[in-house]
């Protein structure tokens, strides 16, 4: 069996897909520190031929809370993100189906944070035919002090994991003889380059997937999924 473990992103680029679609289990953390620098709760789409940030405004809280402990701010309206996103997109070839899926997925009713991340996930991967079952972290019973390299080992192990694959950027993190020794086959995701038209703009790469499926039918973003080199 082939795990795959990420945090929660919102709304995250087309790689976070390639991944889930490539693994037999998905786990999803909840139980993770919130990181204000990170991707949790923010993305870039393409606005004026540039990349532009879009966020989920969060109530304040301890820089030490896990993701499941943090809220939506509560004067978030799902407006201000939906109207800028909206004007960006209106014009490209697939809004039409695409923006009632985004309406659904930012107007969510959850207010904890990670219930609506993890909404998120599971509508887009639903609009993108992905079935990999998602689980969430803190349901596996392991030791749940655990960290890093020592938190993944423990939850392959629980889930019955014989191969591992995490995306390239945590390349650096893993050891292979470490996942060897427990009998677990660690391989890294390399995204290959994936180019669309961007209207008349010069292509901008690494975008929220939502770039992705405004600019291409359902059936070429699945295909887009499988352009990865494991490592």
């Amino acid at each position: 069996m082939t795990l795959g473990i990420m945090q929660p992103y919102f709304l995250p680029y087309l790689g976070y897909w390639q991944l889930l679609a490539a693994v037999d289990q998905f786990v999803v953390y909840d139980n993770i520190q919130y990181t204000k620098k990170g991707w949790i709760n923010r993305n870039r789409f393409l606005r004026d031929g540039a990349d532009a940030l879009f966020t989920v405004p969060l109530k304040k809280g301890s820089d030490y809370l896990d993701v499941a402990e943090r809220s939506l701010a509560d004067d978030f309206d799902p407006r201000t993100m939906l109207n800028p996103l909206a004007e960006a997109y209106r014009h490209a070839p697939y809004f039409q189906a695409v923006f009632p899926v985004l309406e659904l997925v930012v107007s969510a009713v959850p207010r904890n944070l990670f219930s609506y991340l993890h909404h998120s996930i599971t509508m887009i991967a639903d609009y993108l035919e992905i079935r990999t079952p998602i689980v969430v972290s803190s349901t596996v019973a392991i030791d749940h002090g655990l960290a890093g390299q020592d938190k993944v080992l423990a939850l392959c192990a629980a889930l019955g994991a014989t191969r591992y694959i995490n995306s390239i950027g945590g390349r650096e993190l893993y050891s292979v003889s470490a996942f060897a020794a427990r009998g677990i086959e660690l391989r890294f995701l390399q995204s290959r380059s994936v180019t669309y038209a961007q209207y008349d703009h010069p292509f901008v790469p690494a975008l929220s997937i939502v770039d992705v499926m405004m600019f291409n039918s359902r059936d070429a973003v699945r295909g887009m999924l499988g352009a990865y080199d494991l490592v």
